[in-house]
């Protein structure tokens, strides 16, 4: 703590930047409650909107202090850092200079700052950060601690993905400090009406090849559409990956769930797309995200069929 503290000056107006899913929320949240009366400002801002309605729903319910961020916001700021993610994880990112960088997602490429933690045995990022407020003897507020629970609960999937002794620790400490009926409020807010439409193409668009089920969705108006029904397919008995893509912004995102069982989703993902986009992700749970303008180098005509050819073929040594 002592070593971050000395990176940061009292007229230090600070922006915390996230992709914004709940670990990278609640990590967020907190590395700001660490700030607190040591800066003269801490903005979290989020480098795309977000959609997931469980997300949504926790911002709305806690009344999170997120921001979406344009790049000619950037500039009015001091100092920079990220939490739940890399500077090469996302182009966005990768304009800062970053003071502070805290994940625990796998090291893809070096990270070059002043002050880095990046621990790929954790869980979650909200753990780690739950350690630093325990460091610097913070008691979260209701609010941080439901965030920062939500976020160790989602990133290890309940406990049923990698999980440490740190990560349990860490829950067992913020179980009692945290709001559970806003946080089951949050848990079941899954979908919504428009939603079904999906699942409804999905599983007229579905190929199974061996333990592996893949479908292609066109254009969907959110990425995180694509997590759930990648979740949601891989409920299905004999289907141990689930492999699930859309066009959303002008880019190709693909979404892998599996088992965990020896696997590693995000060493394939990397290997398979890593040198058209960015990509990565954890053992059980990965993603990639192309282009389109990129993916017309490797495809002609980038049709839906083509499109899930290109998945296929990229994805062989493991479909």
């Amino acid at each position: 703590m002592e070593e971050v503290y000395s990176l940061f000056a009292t007229k230090d107006q600070v922006l915390i930047t996230i992709d914004p899913d709940p670990d990278a929320i609640g990590a967020a949240l907190a590395f700001k409650r660490l700030l607190w009366h040591k800066v003269q400002s801490v903005t979290i801002g989020m480098i795309r909107p977000i959609r997931r309605l469980n997300n949504i729903t926790m911002v709305r319910l806690l009344k999170l202090p997120l921001v979406l961020l344009e790049k000619k916001q950037t500039k009015q700021f001091d100092k920079y850092v990220i939490v739940d993610g890399q500077p090469s994880h996302n182009a966005f990112f990768s304009q800062f200079s970053y003071s502070v960088v805290i994940d625990h997602h796998p090291v893809n490429s070096s990270v070059e700052s002043p002050f880095v933690d990046i621990r790929p045995e954790y869980g979650s990022t909200s753990t780690i950060l739950t350690e630093y407020l325990k460091a610097a003897k913070i008691k979260p507020s209701q609010t941080l601690s439901t965030s920062l629970l939500y976020g160790i609960k989602t990133d290890t999937r309940n406990f049923e993905r990698h999980t440490i002794l740190d990560d349990i620790e860490s829950f067992r400490y913020l179980f009692p400090l945290a709001n559970h009926n806003v946080l089951r409020k949050i848990e079941i807010s899954d979908l919504s009406l428009q939603d079904l439409k999906f699942f409804h193409r999905a599983v007229e668009r579905k190929h199974i090849i061996k333990d592996r089920i893949f479908s292609h969705l066109e254009k969907v108006p959110s990425a995180d559409i694509l997590v759930v029904i990648a979740e949601f397919f891989l409920k299905i008995h004999d289907i141990s990956w689930s492999i699930i893509s859309g066009i959303y912004e002008n880019s190709l995102i693909i979404v892998i769930r599996n088992d965990g069982f020896r696997k590693d989703a995000g060493k394939i993902v990397r290997q398979a797309f890593g040198d058209i986009g960015c990509a990565g992700g954890h053992e059980a749970m990965a993603r990639a995200e192309i282009p389109m303008d990129k993916l017309k180098d490797v495809i002609q005509e980038p049709t839906s069929p083509n499109i899930e050819r290109f998945i296929h073929k990229a994805l062989f040594p493991f479909s």
